[in-house]
């Protein structure tokens, strides 16, 4: 089952209402939502959806990758695959396609499983450059995070052809100051 424009517009309705001071960070997604297009698949060129999860540690440190493609430490991610029925389930997809660790080892933090309402912590709209090797002009990634924990996860097993290095780090490491607190207030 592939996620509908009317689950990502649900969840971001959910989102604005516990953060409706992003309003104008998400303001592209919004216009894109209206357009109709398919913000679920990688070819919608203009803007599409990502998932990122941000897994964090008994010591409350949060696990990184280092990506290849972007030669940068980001939250384990990435794009929706057509069997995705989640935005959250994709979430957990990518963590264990990059990293080895399966969904079923983390669970949400407080106060984001209340109701079982997968909200994430963070929604960033950012620009991708063109990839003339991938044929994919520029464009915007719409990326949920979301927070989860994990004790005992044991052996990370990286995927290469992404992924180079792993490392658990500081919440102030995150991609932006606003993720680093958001994180930070749920720990």
């Amino acid at each position: 089952m592939t996620v509908t424009r009317e689950e990502i517009g649900g969840l971001l309705g959910r989102y604005l209402d516990a953060h409706p001071a992003s309003a104008p960070e998400v303001a592209h997604l919004v216009e894109a939502l209206a357009g109709g297009q398919d913000l679920a698949a990688r070819t919608t060129t203009s803007l599409h959806v990502t998932v990122s999860a941000a897994v964090l540690n008994d010591a409350g440190r949060v696990l990184m990758v280092h990506h290849r493609t972007h030669g940068r430490w980001l939250l384990p991610g990435g794009h929706l695959e057509a069997e995705d029925d989640s935005l959250y389930g994709a979430a957990l997809r990518e963590l264990e396609e990059e990293t080895g660790i399966p969904g079923h080892q983390v669970r949400r933090s407080p106060p984001y499983d209340t109701n079982h309402m997968d909200i994430p912590v963070d929604v960033d709209v950012h620009e991708i450059v063109a990839d003339a090797v991938k044929g994919e002009p520029a464009h915007l990634h719409a990326d949920f995070r979301f927070v989860c924990w994990g004790s005992g996860l044991g052996r990370v097993r990286l995927q290469t052809e992404e992924v180079a290095a792993f490392a658990w780090r500081e919440v102030a490491d995150l991609q932006t100051a606003r993720l680093s607190e958001r994180v930070a207030a749920v720990r």
